[in-house]
């Protein structure tokens, strides 16, 4: 790897942070499944072999480094053609060890149980009235001004206030809690504390442990209160300690994921008149709308895995030890699987064949609300205007569009989003 290669850094470099698209696109006509030249891990673009690493139940493959990737690397060089004595071994040592995203086998599959458990559809349809009441209160503190900045004022409150309700989180807690929870993890930039920790929610621990132990005391009919009192299959508790770390996954993951989703939906809207046209006429193609955005540019760029056993993928011999980039935003531009997969469709077959939620054993439990969320946002926004436009002033003219994002490589943030409105 002494050779520069002749494609940027999917883990630094801005170029792929503003067109991951194009990067996996290009790496995707070289070989859908290739070791990258800068840190070693093997990048998975195509659709097929994507599916195939994500839906493997054998054990080869460990979730350990899903939200880092290579980065900063094992804790450990690895030995031999399988590595699970050192991996269960030194797992305690690396980022995210704490939270379930980052569990393997029947540890997962208990604990993911049991939060699954809890995120019913009586839940979800209840949580419906209140966003629709969230949504139309956050659309009239800026309708006025004709004009609101998305990301905060709109997408970031809708889904930080959604996800705080489901819980029953106070209403004078949400605030502390997002300034505790830091900034966002994979940033390539920032806080190492938040992001590369054993337990980067670490931060927020003092106030869920308060909210499990009270509740358990004193139930209060929440997810909190559920998640509180829940019991395994086999009818044993989790300690309080494992409770409280689930709690605070489901927060963070729960208004961040979102959040991003609805930001790019209106992006699109803005930047496509035709399709905003559409959706006013056939309100009941907003669910597809929000799949196909889903797929042509999803709030996760990438998830990882570690291969605990020497195996191959596609054919491609990949060792034991190598980090896997599961590349979601890959996968779901292939065009061996979508057609001409640049058109943004929402007539498309399949539209739900997008990978955006992953697959398998690790695919995202929040998607049924996160969907929730997106339309009714997508909706009662659609509802309470007329027209919505792009401020050309911040971000440029049609053709010449200027966007930032953040500088994250697993996750796809865009940092602001200036539009303009009229008010139905």
């Amino acid at each position: 790897m002494s050779d520069r290669p002749d494609y940027p850094d999917f883990y630094s470099d801005p170029e792929v942070i503003d067109r991951p698209r194009e990067f996996f696109a290009d790496l995707r006509t070289r070989a859908p499944v290739l070791r990258e030249g800068y840190h070693g891990s093997m990048i998975v673009s195509g659709y097929d072999e994507a599916n195939e690493v994500l839906t493997s139940r054998d054990g080869t493959f460990s979730s350990v480094v899903s939200v880092l990737g290579p980065l900063p690397g094992l804790p450990f060089e690895p030995v031999g053609d399988d590595i699970g004595a050192q991996l269960d071994a030194h797992k305690g040592e690396m980022p995210w060890c704490a939270h379930l995203v980052c569990f393997d086998g029947e540890d997962h599959t208990r604990h993911r149980a049991l939060l699954t458990s809890l995120l019913t559809f009586k839940r979800l349809k209840a949580n419906e009235d209140y966003l629709r009441t969230l949504v139309n209160r956050l659309i009239d503190e800026f309708e006025e001004a004709g004009r609101c900045e998305v990301v905060t004022q709109f997408a970031h409150a809708t889904s930080t206030y959604a996800i705080s309700d489901i819980m029953g989180i106070s209403m004078e807690d949400r605030a502390e809690l997002l300034e505790l929870l830091g900034a966002p993890p994979s940033q390539i930039d920032g806080d190492a504390a938040h992001k590369i920790g054993p337990d980067p929610l670490v931060f927020l621990k003092e106030r869920f442990d308060g909210y499990i132990l009270s509740r358990q005391e004193s139930p209060r009919g929440d997810l909190l209160s559920d998640l509180a009192n829940a019991r395994f299959k086999d009818g044993s508790a989790p300690s309080y300690e494992r409770l409280a770390e689930l709690a605070r996954f489901v927060f963070g993951a729960g208004q961040d994921t979102t959040s991003r989703l609805i930001a790019m939906a209106i992006r699109v809207l803005g930047d496509r008149p035709d399709i905003q046209a559409r959706l006013r006429a056939e309100p009941a193609r907003i669910g597809d709308f929000i799949e196909e955005t889903l797929r042509i540019d999803p709030p996760v760029k990438a998830v990882y895995r570690v291969a605990r056993k020497s195996t191959s993928i596609a054919g491609v011999e990949t060792p034991a030890g190598t980090v896997v980039n599961v590349s979601l935003t890959g996968a779901s531009n292939d065009p061996r699987h979508f057609a001409e997969p640049d058109r943004f469709d929402i007539d498309r077959g399949s539209l739900r064949d997008h990978m955006a939620f992953s697959r398998g054993s690790h695919g995202c439990m929040g998607a049924p609300l996160a969907r929730l969320e997106a339309r009714v946002a997508i909706e009662e926004l659609l509802r309470r205007t007329s027209d919505i436009r792009i401020d050309e002033g911040r971000h440029g003219p049609p053709g010449a569009r200027r966007y930032d994002f953040e500088p994250t490589y697993s996750f796809r943030n865009i940092a602001r989003l200036h539009v303009e409105f009229e008010a139905a």
